[in-house]
């Protein structure tokens, strides 16, 4: 693709003062031979590139060229949008689009306003996934991108959390990125609905009307990227996109309606203040600061008592475990008990 590429080095050149034969390959991926030769195929098509030599010599546009090959294709527009996100484009295969999206803004963009794009570059970076963890692109990743990218409907063969797999006519939607984890929102063309108790596909939250559109929400679920197995694109079967379908909105009603249905137990804790200021850094933030404002009235010493929703008894063992003295269990009394026995060993372990 000289072609590309030729354009891509005047476009550099343009949007930078000068720049070296080392700087223009790096950026253009080739060899420092090969920039010399495109940059005499330039000059010879009338493009004034003018090479200096010397220490701090480099190649540049004289005479105040300009071109105005800075449309941007369809791609690069929507890819720009997305462009404060490195990681993401790569992993979906659209860092070359949002690479030469940005390079024809900076180019039309006045010379006082050129380092722009650098200067924010410098000043803010989002770092997506969480700590302690080395997320993995999920290999069908690009290819649900694409679909996505261009309202194509896809057959997918997706594993469950039991390890059966299910054969899903779907029309991707969007994709989300969460705490490392890719996932697909998408219409299920047959209106299947996973098993019970899959995670990475939340049920209907009962409150409709959160987001407005005219299809059924109910044919929306929500999958796991990593978990297609496989995936076939239907190349001449594109799907006309619901344009009252809103991602954002959608996401954050599924999520909060899947973090909900995870509190499927509860317990009742008394908690000093300190304890009561922890307790949202150690349990689900939105349960527990439900439980602190539907809390007891404080005692003498300040404590509270809260009725607190929690995933499993094991899991609020874990949790709790972590406020010491500052949390005492009440019921149920198997938990009660757990803990009493494990303080008890710790008492006798630091004894």
């Amino acid at each position: 693709m000289r072609a590309a590429r030729l354009i891509k080095m005047v476009l550099l050149l343009q949007s930078r003062a000068q720049m070296t034969a080392t700087e223009l390959a790096q950026e253009l991926d080739v060899s420092e031979r090969t920039v010399t030769r495109d940059a005499l195929a330039l000059s010879e098509a009338g493009v004034p590139v003018y090479a200096e030599r010397g220490r701090s010599g480099g190649y540049r546009l004289i005479g105040g060229y300009r071109t105005r090959l800075t449309g941007l294709a369809r791609t690069e527009a929507e890819a720009l949008f997305l462009s404060g996100l490195p990681g993401a484009l790569r992993e979906m295969g659209l860092d070359d689009a949002a690479s030469a999206a940005r390079l024809k803004v900076s180019a039309a963009l006045l010379p006082s306003l050129r380092n722009a794009p650098a200067s924010a570059a410098q000043r803010f970076h989002l770092d997506a996934p969480g700590w302690y963890q080395e997320p993995a692109t999920p290999e069908l990743l690009p290819a649900v991108a694409d679909a996505v990218w261009s309202d194509r409907r896809i057959s997918a063969r997706y594993r469950r959390r039991d390890g059966s797999e299910a054969e899903r006519g779907l029309e991707p939607y969007g994709l989300v990125l969460k705490a490392g984890v890719w996932y697909v929102c998408a219409r299920a063309e047959d209106g299947a609905r996973d098993a019970a108790g899959e995670r990475t596909a939340p049920p209907a939250p009962t409150d409709s009307s959160a987001v407005a559109s005219p299809r059924d929400q109910a044919d929306f679920r929500v999958y796991r990227v990593d978990r297609f197995t496989a995936l076939a694109p239907h190349e001449d079967s594109p799907f006309v996109r619901d344009e009252a379908f809103d991602l954002p909105a959608f996401w954050q009603q599924r999520a909060a309606g899947f973090a909900r249905s995870l509190l499927r137990a509860e317990v009742v804790v008394r908690v000093s203040p300190s304890g009561a200021e922890s307790l949202p850094y150690v349990v689900d933030r939105s349960a527990a600061n439900e439980a602190l404002t539907a809390a007891s009235a404080p005692d003498d010493l300040g404590r509270v008592t809260v009725v607190l929703p929690v995933e499993s008894l094991d899991v609020a063992y874990g949790q709790l475990l972590a406020l010491g003295p500052e949390a005492e269990v009440l019921e149920p009394p198997e938990l009660r008990a757990r803990f009493a026995e494990a303080l008890t060993a710790a008492a006798r372990l630091y004894a």
